[in-house]
């Protein structure tokens, strides 16, 4: 579709969010002055293959971009590029934990489930990014938003997240500072490796506790790649990969989660579907929630607990989806705590 053929107007696409939420779908930077956002300069388009297979036309160099997931906002900031609008990250009700200091002041433009699209279109993008951890699999969400602006699927829920930051730099025009961020990090696991050598032996579980219940991070999600980067070995039950979820862990078969060490979060009392529950997701609140688990029978029992190996860490970095500055702060989050 041409940029002639877009949708602006606010009342468009109210109506077309309408015709969303009837058929039982949720609906919900380079930034511009204070004076309010300016149309992007007319200028030379590229065509990207997402990951779907479509070819998108992008602006050669997008100056509005809108990030609609953790791991495409993630990859723009890793990238240089602050996004116009985002939305809020996993089970929170603002930007995600993690990226606090780098995101605070970027509009939110409603949930990961539940984007506000008469905001998005306000918000006037010239790129929009979304992957398969936002709403990339509702046709109708998806129709919504390329008539708003260029809409690149960039990875699935699960998929590797060198390909899915790959393909934000290659919708931003930033392939080759793309590589350079990969290079460093693969710097980054290669130093840190080397000083965990001492742990080869041992067994690493990640867990969020949720709702006075865990659930496992499995090999498919961030936290379970960067252990699997460093060397570092999960237990029998965790070796094996889900469909980009947490897999929950019923109370009576709470040893699934035990191992030798266990980097423990939480997401407060919030979820994808109910942000206003409230709580945090930092280190103290993942304190505050092993306090409520050990008060569960078993928990106590367990290996890592009884020898005092139980890691409380930031569930939005730990226990969520993210890029590279996820995937590096992970590894450092690591060797903080192990060395």
């Amino acid at each position: 579709m041409t940029p002639a053929g877009r949708l602006r107007p606010a009342a468009a696409i109210l109506a077309l969010a309408a015709v969303l939420t009837a058929s039982g779908c949720g609906s919900g930077q380079t930034s511009g002055g204070s004076s309010g956002p300016t149309p992007p300069a007319p200028g030379a388009t590229r065509t990207v293959t997402d990951v779907t297979g479509a070819q998108v036309e992008v602006p050669g160099s997008p100056r509005r971009v809108v990030a609609l997931s953790e791991p495409t906002l993630d990859g723009a900031l890793a990238l240089g590029v602050t996004p116009v609008g985002t939305i809020s990250g996993r089970g929170q009700s603002t930007v995600p934990g993690y990226l606090a200091g780098d995101a605070a002041d970027i509009t939110l433009l409603g949930g990961v489930a539940q984007p506000d699209f008469e905001a998005i279109a306000d918000a006037e993008p010239d790129l929009i990014l979304v992957d398969g951890t936002s709403i990339n699999n509702n046709p109708d969400a998806m129709a919504i938003l390329g008539r708003i602006a260029p809409t690149v699927t960039t990875g699935y829920a699960g998929g590797d997240w060198r390909a899915n930051f790959e393909l934000v730099g290659a919708a931003l025009g930033r392939d080759d500072e793309a590589a350079e961020v990969l290079d460093e990090y693969d710097a980054q696991v290669a130093e840190a490796r080397a000083s965990l050598s001492s742990y080869a032996e041992d067994t690493f579980s990640v867990v969020r506790w949720q709702g006075g219940s865990a659930s496992l991070i499995l090999g498919e999600l961030p936290a379970g790649r960067a252990l699997a980067d460093l060397g570092l070995r999960r237990p029998p039950a965790q070796q094996g990969e889900g469909r980009g979820h947490s897999e929950p862990v019923s109370l009576e078969n709470l040893d699934r989660i035990d191992a030798d060490y266990l980097f423990f979060g939480t997401l407060g009392g919030s979820s994808v579907d109910n942000v206003e529950a409230g709580g945090d997701s930092d280190v103290a609140a993942a304190e505050d929630a092993l306090a409520e688990a050990e008060a569960v029978p078993g928990f106590t029992g367990l290996t890592a607990y009884r020898e005092d190996h139980v890691i409380p860490v930031d569930g939005s970095l730990w226990t969520s989806t993210g890029g590279p500055l996820l995937m590096s702060r992970i590894v450092g989050s690591v060797v903080e705590n192990l060395t």
